[in-house]
């Protein structure tokens, strides 16, 4: 998915002779932390943060004077993945969006991001999910998939990651159409995968916290 179907253009950017005042004052409207300066003629000149405002002179300095870096921005063609990435590099609750000759468009909204992930894994739906650990040689998506599907369970969603701590293993997020992982976590134990986590959507929710704490303390290691 492009970033440019989640393009909010009705939010107000900031102009290079605003208050600080001013710029505090939307962003505790909007719920913000961050807001594009955008001149008269629609070019994108920066960010401004909520700790830069806060650290001004006084409330009434202009904007423009708190810029001190290029524009950080994206295309409205690049993906979704691409925008979070940027978000997530920078800190952002907000990502500019502008054309090739910084022509402010709109902005994406870190939580329009994360309810558009929430859509694509297909968090919402019911269903069980595994954590799985594996080493990058062992990994074949297809392999994986046909492990499960033989067993008449379906994938509903799928996300993998690498370990910052350790690049030797993979990290393997599945949200599967099933109330109970036993015989999901079987075949996979079988085939090779470590299970680092499960969630039963029926369990008790004293046993689910123990084991999401569990599973946070493991990725926290």
């Amino acid at each position: 998915m492009m970033i440019h179907r989640l393009i909010n253009g009705t939010t107000p950017p900031l102009r290079p002779d605003d208050s600080v005042e001013h710029a505090l004052g939307l962003m505790l409207e909007l719920r913000v932390e961050h807001l594009p300066v955008v001149t008269e003629a629609g070019h994108l000149l920066g960010l401004v943060s909520e700790e830069q405002l806060l650290r001004a002179d006084s409330p009434g300095t202009r904007v423009e004077r708190l810029l001190n870096a290029e524009p950080v921005s994206v295309s409205p063609n690049v993906h979704v993945f691409e925008a979070a990435k940027m978000l997530t590099r920078h800190h952002l609750t907000v990502l500019p969006v502008a054309d090739e000759d910084q022509v402010y468009i709109g902005i994406v909204r870190r939580q329009d991001i994360f309810e558009r992930f929430t859509e694509m894994f297909r968090t919402e739906e019911s269903g069980a999910i595994l954590a799985l650990e594996v080493d990058p040689r062992d990994y074949a998506l297809s392999q994986l998939t046909y492990a499960i599907e033989q067993n008449d369970i379906k994938i509903l969603s799928i996300a993998t990651e690498t370990d910052v701590t350790d690049d030797s293993k993979i990290r393997i997020t599945l949200k599967l159409d099933t109330r109970d992982t036993a015989r999901a976590r079987h075949v996979l134990e079988h085939h090779g995968y470590t299970v680092v986590a499960w969630f039963n959507e029926e369990e008790d929710a004293a046993d689910l916290q123990d084991r999401v704490d569990e599973f946070m303390r493991y990725l926290e290691v």
